[in-house]
């Protein structure tokens, strides 16, 4: 219901799909869903082929962790690829893929994996954590720099979930967890795609002020973005109103 009032509101050009998980999919009535979901693979990669055999007309994507932090991604990222391409709807164009990566052991090898998959033609692209109930789940600017210079580098889209409710960095009073801002990986992008070092990008990540990251995205807005291609988010509201706070 709260989807379909974002969906016909006047920012819905800003509203990706309504995402959901794959374990309550089945339980919902399919005439309730949107024209347009994103499932999230919540049962794990071990089961990705059946789950995207089941997949409809409205799955837009497919996104599911391929390993825990500390492991290595390869051999969940290999089962994930396999079950994609035997699935038509995904051989047939109609989802993207996203491999969740942790930001720890072998994530350079994983990305040389899906820029090499992409190349081919795969529709598959790099989904990384941002935020969560633990602090060492937040990226630190450096860390979340060198990912998006490493995916630049590939010519690799990528997204982000968690943590990213507001436009600027700012630190939780609650938690006293440092949130990206979203305006901050916008400028960020932009700030890679033009060749810019990491240490260039992750002061721009780091940056509170919103003066020098407006100036970046000034005349931009209405470009295409580079490589992030969006982020998840729980709260539409927080992130529209910033929009408007910032003109």
């Amino acid at each position: 219901t709260g989807h379909t009032r974002h969906r016909s509101a006047w920012y819905s050009d800003l509203v990706g799909p309504l995402l959901l998980p794959v374990s309550i999919l089945a339980e919902l009535p399919a005439q309730q869903l949107p024209q347009r979901i994103g499932a999230i693979g919540d049962t794990g990669v071990a089961v990705a082929a059946d789950v995207l055999a089941t997949a409809d007309s409205r799955w837009n994507q497919y996104e599911v962790p391929v390993a825990k932090r500390g492991e290595d991604p390869e051999p969940g990222l290999r089962q994930l690829l396999a079950a994609g391409a035997t699935a038509d709807q995904v051989t047939a164009g109609g989802i993207d893929i996203y491999a969740e990566l942790p930001l720890t052991f072998g994530l350079t090898g994983a990305l040389d994996i899906l820029a090499s998959e992409r190349a081919a033609g795969v529709p598959v692209a790099a989904k990384f954590r941002t935020g969560g109930l633990a602090a060492e789940l937040f990226p630190t600017p450096v860390e979340l720099a060198a990912v998006i210079c490493a995916c630049r580098d590939r010519q690799l889209p990528y997204k982000l979930t968690a943590g990213l409710h507001h436009a600027l960095r700012h630190t939780d009073p609650e938690t006293g967890f440092t949130h990206h801002g979203f305006l901050n990986v916008l400028a960020a992008d932009l700030l890679a795609a033009g060749g810019a070092e990491p240490s260039d990008v992750a002061e721009v990540l780091a940056n509170v002020d919103p003066r020098p990251v407006l100036a970046l995205l000034e005349g931009r807005l209405d470009h295409p973005r580079p490589l992030w291609v969006g982020f998840g988010s729980c709260s539409i509201d927080e992130p529209v109103a910033d929009l408007v706070t910032y003109g």
